[in-house]
């Protein structure tokens, strides 16, 4: 019998377009009232798989079950729990986004049409413009509003903060650990890992279609690598190089660059009271943080 309680689970999902393999066999459990991030680069298969969640796409095999349900058999029932923030938006360009808002309202019996006024505000909104006139950023904002305006159980957001500046951004990060508060369920997709740790309780990274890696956030984070420098007001200290999780260390003269992997906190350590002129630890591509985990490129 089907667990009913659990947001969503997804066995042996393959997805294949003519001869390409979009998703290549995903394994996923999503818990009740967690964040979970579905991380990866741009065409890893983020995407893909949420089309199938959502019965947008049919899967080619494999099993998805949202709250114990069949998408494909009881989606009229799924729909009225889930709220779905897509990466590509689709708008109705006459309309005004508190008309679009509205009008999903009256779609939905859960939906909170008197906090479109208080939400709209909140991310600096023009509810009464129209949306053919409304900037990327504004129109995610609409998209965003139109989810977060639900009630659902489980929201499923596919690159939702894209177009939006750092403070909406984090207004957007503030919404999310409000509905998992309030007990919702959130699958949040993203090319960016740093958007996702800051708010995720367990995420899956993503590459060619497989996931490589699943954990906590600590977890995860601990195999990504990053690239550090510093630069020193004199000669670099020898013992750098041979730090825990410090790998290609290049000294030269006053500059020490290195790849790093898992926990700064030895090289942190390390450096203290040293005589430093200034240090960065770069924000790692996606591809490039993970490219410990693969002996070879996926096939």
């Amino acid at each position: 019998m089907e667990d009913t309680t659990q947001p969503l689970r997804i066995e042996g999902l393959v997805k294949n377009y003519g001869s390409l393999q979009a998703v290549r066999g995903i394994d996923l459990t999503v818990r009740p009232g967690e964040v979970f991030g579905f991380v990866g680069p741009n065409g890893a298969g983020k995407s893909t798989t949420i089309r199938c969640i959502l019965d947008l796409l049919r899967p080619t095999a494999g099993q998805i079950r949202v709250f114990g349900r069949d998408p494909r058999n009881d989606g009229a029932q799924l729909r009225e729990r889930m709220a779905y923030v897509p990466g590509e938006l689709r708008l109705p360009e006459r309309m005004t986004a508190r008309h679009f808002l509205q009008s999903i309202g009256h779609l939905r019996s859960r939906f909170a049409r008197d906090r479109i006024e208080e939400l709209g505000a909140r991310f600096k909104l023009d509810l009464d413009r129209n949306i053919r006139h409304l900037s990327s950023g504004n129109r995610r904002k609409v998209s965003v509003l139109s989810a977060f305006l639900t009630d659902a159980d489980l929201l499923i957001l596919d690159e939702p903060t894209a177009g939006l500046d750092p403070l909406m951004q984090h207004e957007f990060i503030g919404l999310v650990r409000e509905r998992r508060a309030a007990g919702a369920t959130v699958f949040l997709s993203s090319h960016i890992l740093s958007e996702v740790q800051s708010v995720a309780d367990r995420l899956a990274v993503l590459r060619s279609g497989k996931i490589v890696v699943e954990g906590t956030v600590s977890e995860v984070r601990g195999l990504a690598r990053q690239r550090v420098e510093v630069w020193f007001e004199t000669d670099v200290p020898p013992a750098l190089a041979s730090l825990p999780g410090i790998g290609d260390a290049q000294l030269e003269g006053r500059r020490f660059t290195a790849v790093l992997t898992g926990s700064a906190r030895p090289l942190i350590d390390a450096l203290a009271g040293q005589p430093i002129a200034s240090i960065l630890i770069d924000e790692p591509d996606l591809e490039e943080a993970f490219l410990g985990l693969y002996e070879e490129p996926a096939s």
